[in-house]
């Protein structure tokens, strides 16, 4: 069994999902079949899929030391946690990083869609999920079936250049790789063979890079409720009785699930909304350019 060599640590709606399938797909890589077991993200911790060291271990038991070169995993909260990269480093001294990042509008709009389907959001108009940051960041202003508030601080989570700029000061640069979303967008396969040659693993000839995750709603979010219970509860009990996570998993939920949520584009926000958002993060965006070496500003001209 080989340990995690590198990791997808953020950040959330960049493509990480897509990126990591692609990955998975690769046959000298090995990725977790949790996509997001979120171990290290301490500072999160209802938003563990993994909570001890054992059952996280067992993650990357099929992974072949002769053939999978790369061993890794993605927790889209890991760069927004402040202990997770900290303890990553103690444990797998040496792993790569790989970063995806986005325009933190956008970002900031698809992520509460993204919430409102998971349940932990309640509020459906998103300037006013928006107004609330520093209420969520303090606990405040969330319904039961939020999972930990910080996830709904879209003002925090989405300020990206904040959150490398941390990485940096912990990890060195050869072993961090930025990726930008609109690149992915514009020609996939140059920016997968990026990810290749930063992991050290050769060209599988891979030509089709299907999206994953993309945006949606639900038909019925009380149903999606229900799934959600149903699932911790299995969850639990595996876990009560020594079944690692991964194993069982119930293929009736995620039917449930895919009948339930239907894929459609999102209408976009008002103007007056995008500049607003645009003049919020234009600092951040700044500081992102600067440690990246590209110009990202054209972001808040949109």
């Amino acid at each position: 069994m080989k340990k995690p060599n590198f990791f997808i640590i953020g950040a959330p709606k960049c493509g990480t999902t897509s990126l990591a399938t692609w990955l998975s797909e690769h046959p000298n890589i090995y990725m977790s079949p949790i996509k997001e077991p979120h171990f290290y993200s301490a500072d999160l911790p209802k938003y563990r899929a993994v909570k001890t060291k054992k059952e996280y271990d067992l993650l990357f038991k099929e992974a072949d030391p002769s053939r999978h070169y790369a061993v890794g995993e993605a927790s889209v909260y890991y760069l927004f946690s402040r202990v997770a990269v900290p303890q990553i480093e103690r444990e797998h001294p040496g792993a790569k990083y790989i970063v995806m990042v986005r325009n933190p509008v956008d970002m900031a709009y698809s992520l509460h869609e993204q919430l409102i389907v998971s349940g932990n959001e309640h509020i459906r108009d998103f300037a006013k999920a928006w107004e609330l940051s520093p209420e969520r960041r303090q606990g405040r202003a969330v319904s039961w079936w939020c999972k930990d508030p910080k996830v709904l601080d879209y003002q925090s989570i989405c300020k990206l250049g904040e959150q490398l700029e941390r990485l940096f000061k912990i990890v060195s640069r050869e072993r961090v790789l930025v990726l930008i979303l609109d690149d992915i967008k514009e020609n996939p396969r140059r920016e997968y063979l990026k990810v290749l040659d930063f992991l050290e693993v050769p060209d599988d000839g891979r030509t089709i890079f299907p999206v994953k995750n993309p945006a949606k709603e639900l038909r019925w979010p009380f149903v999606q409720k229900g799934v959600r219970l149903v699932g911790e509860w299995w969850v639990a009990l595996k876990r009560l009785v020594g079944i690692p996570r991964h194993v069982g998993r119930t293929g009736i939920l995620k039917t449930i699930t895919r009948f339930n949520v239907r894929h459609r584009p999102r209408n976009p926000m008002s103007e007056d909304l995008r500049q607003q958002l645009s003049n919020y993060f234009r600092q951040d965006v700044e500081k992102l350019s600067n440690l990246i070496g590209r110009d990202l500003t054209y972001w808040l001209e949109k």
